[in-house]
C-alpha cells in the first residue's frame, strides 16, 4: 500500500465521521507531538539494553503509537496539500547535500561538524 492510498484510508476515516472541522494545522501538529510523547514514555528510564526488551514486551503499544503519530502526520498533509512521496524525495536530497557519503558515514555528528 503506498502514501497516497494510506492518505486516503485516513481522510474517508475522518471524513466519515465530519472531523474535518477539528482538522487545523496546529492541532494536528500539536496530536503528532502528543502522540509522539507518548511513544518516547515507553523508552523513558531505559538503558540501551532495556530498550530492546521494552520493545518486545509493548510491541503492540509502540505500533498503535506509529500508527497514531503516522495517522495525524497524513492528516496534516492532506490538509496542508502536502505530497508527502514528494517532500521525503526531496528532503532526502537535502539530506544527501549536507551529509555526503564521504565525510559522513559512520559518523553521528550534525552536519555543521562534518
Amino acid at each position: 500500500m503506498d502514501i497516497d492510498e494510506l492518505r486516503r484510508i485516513v481522510t474517508d476515516f475522518r471524513d466519515e465521521r465530519d472531523w474535518k472541522k477539528f482538522h487545523n494545522p496546529k492541532d494536528l501538529a500539536i496530536s503528532i507531538a502528543i502522540e509522539s510523547m507518548e511513544l518516547l514514555e515507553h523508552f523513558q528510564w531505559k538503558s540501551v539494553e532495556e530498550v530492546y526488551e521494552v520493545v518486545e514486551s509493548r510491541i503492540d503499544s509502540i505500533r498503535d503509537e506509529i500508527a497514531d503519530i503516522t495517522i495525524y502526520l497524513l492528516s496534516l498533509a492532506d490538509i496542508l496539500d502536502i505530497d508527502l512521496s514528494e517532500a521525503i524525495v526531496e528532503k532526502v536530497k537535502k539530506n544527501a547535500e549536507k551529509y555526503p557519503v564521504e565525510k559522513s558515514k559512520g559518523r553521528a555528528d550534525k552536519y555543521t561538524e562534518l
